[in-house]
């Protein structure tokens, strides 16, 4: 199933079984996808809180988040005082 069809699906409130796991379904998929996104941006040289900014969080829920999800290869930049 496409992510358009879950879509779809989620925001259809004919059936709430159906919508409420195409919800979670597309909760998992969103979770992946910042992931993914999160790592790129670190590895593109980003800070957290650049990262927490594009995300529309603070830095600390981002790296409260994320930091220990991150593939550890990573070189994370360090946080200047």
């Amino acid at each position: 199933m496409e992510s358009l069809d879950v879509a779809q699906i989620a925001a259809d409130t004919t059936d709430p079984r159906a919508g409420l796991r195409a919800v979670a379904s597309l909760r998992t998929l969103t979770d992946a996808l910042e992931l993914r996104q999160v790592e790129a941006a670190l590895r593109s040289g980003m800070s957290w809180q650049a990262i927490a900014d594009a995300l529309g969080v603070t830095r600390q829920a981002a790296h409260k988040k994320h930091a220990k999800r991150i593939d550890p290869t990573i070189a994370v930049p360090r946080r200047s005082s």
